[in-house]
């Protein structure tokens, strides 16, 4: 008897942030167009959640699927320590005319997570190379910056990280900036400067913590603060980067530029793993050296990955269309649109949104964790919409390909509407 894919499936899979014991079977993916994925058995879903935030022009873009199957033909790829290739040199002038002025450099990893202990081992080295013992780290209370040892150090200590706690190393965690509390923070960074190597942050959004959002204006101040304090400055855009913010950088929005910036996600259009942490010159400099021993030991085997590079280009082509900021604009405007119309419904608490990022807080009273009951009732819920949007806790949020059509967003407004009422 032939086994169908989702038996196959579960016989040999084991699939990320899932108990498999109590989960559903996984709903089997067999194309994508646009902003939909189709299931095996033909049922159609909106991915207005962008397939965990990397799509950003719609699956399966035949732009990118072009540029990626040419690439194949040419160079699959090459060892990148002491060899180069046309592709990454040019993804890295290109983004590097666009960012802030003052990056300088660019350094390919694998993925978010190790675009960010790239940026850690970056500070952390740096002032090891200027002969200065700065070890601790600074970052935000309830933070995510990926799910490897460094990036997991310096996210917010939760459930998710509670069998590793005591193999993190130490990291001084902060509130986000407001005006109630600035000047105390700058106080405690000012006490403590001496031992602070970085300071690392997700510019304006904290994805994880259920996209919860804070002042530009505060940001900067800590930001500036810091840099006056010589403490570097770490922005985390793996999430927030390519447009989700409204610009084409969170960083965008902000006067101080940081010295290193970390990106992935949304870098290839979502269509393979990609990352890049990009630096200022005074970071390079500090590891140029007739010492071997201040090399930045750091690397992987996929490394500017040449087909990956391919992507990124084409991805980027497409992000720097006049028509995709227009469609950025749109979907932000739609988004502010109907956050005033639902923000008062008694079943919502808040409502909160940056540029085309949307987030609805449900009313759950006490219990807001990441494991509350109402998260699977509300996702299945959308599942059965046709819809998929993955709840944080109590919070769902609508974070769609910019390919979107008013329509379809419509009908997740709609979706939405009724879930309030119904649920």
């Amino acid at each position: 008897m032939t086994m169908s894919l989702v038996e196959r499936d579960l016989a040999v899979i084991w699939h990320p942030y899932t108990q498999m014991k109590t989960a559903q079977p996984p709903i089997p993916i067999v194309r994508g167009e646009g902003t939909c994925l189709y299931a095996e058995d033909g049922t159609k879903y909106i991915d207005a959640v962008s397939s965990w935030w990397v799509n950003i022009h719609g699956h399966s873009h035949p732009y990118i699927a072009q540029k990626v199957s040419e690439q194949l033909h040419k160079l699959e790829h090459a060892i990148f320590a002491g060899f180069t290739h046309e592709g990454a040199v040019l993804l890295a002038e290109r983004l590097l005319a666009i960012l802030p002025s003052n990056q300088k450099k660019a350094f390919y990893t694998d993925d978010g997570s190790t675009a960010v202990e790239a940026a850690i081992k970056m500070c952390l080295q740096y002032w090891h190379n200027k002969g200065e013992q700065r070890t601790k780290i600074l970052a935000f209370k309830n933070a995510y910056h990926g799910d490897t040892f460094g990036a997991m150090s310096v996210s917010g200590r939760s459930a998710f990280t509670a069998a590793f706690d005591s193999l993190l190393f130490e990291v001084e965690f902060i509130d986000l900036p407001n005006a109630e509390n600035i000047e105390s923070i700058k106080y405690l960074v000012s006490s403590i400067k001496t031992e602070i190597s970085c300071f690392i942050f997700e510019p304006l959004v904290q994805g994880s913590a259920g996209m919860v959002m804070y002042d530009a204006a505060y940001l900067n101040e800590l930001m500036a603060h810091c840099q006056s304090e010589s403490v570097l400055l770490i922005a985390d855009e793996v999430f927030t980067g390519f447009g989700r913010t409204g610009k084409n950088f969170a960083c965008d929005h902000v006067q101080v530029q940081p010295d290193i910036i970390c990106f992935s996600k949304g870098l290839t259009g979502g269509t393979m793993a990609l990352g890049l942490t990009t630096c200022t010159q005074a970071i390079y400099d500090a590891f140029l050296s007739d010492d071997r021993m201040k090399t930045l030991f750091h690397g992987h085997s996929y490394t500017a990955n040449p087909v990956a590079c391919a992507a990124a280009l084409a991805s980027l082509d497409l992000f720097l269309k006049p028509s995709t900021q227009q469609n950025i604009d749109r979907i932000a405007t739609k988004h502010a649109a109907f956050a005033e119309t639902i923000g008062s419904h008694r079943s919502i608490k808040t409502t909160r949104q940056t540029g085309t990022i949307l987030a609805l807080e449900w009313e759950t009273g006490s219990d807001t964790s990441y494991f509350n009951g109402l998260r699977d009732k509300l996702y299945y819920y959308f599942l059965g919409k046709g819809i998929i949007l993955r709840p944080l806790g109590n919070i769902i949020y609508i974070l769609p390909p910019y390919c979107i059509s008013n329509d379809e967003l419509d009908y997740i407004y709609q979706s939405i509407g009724q879930a309030l009422d119904e649920i």
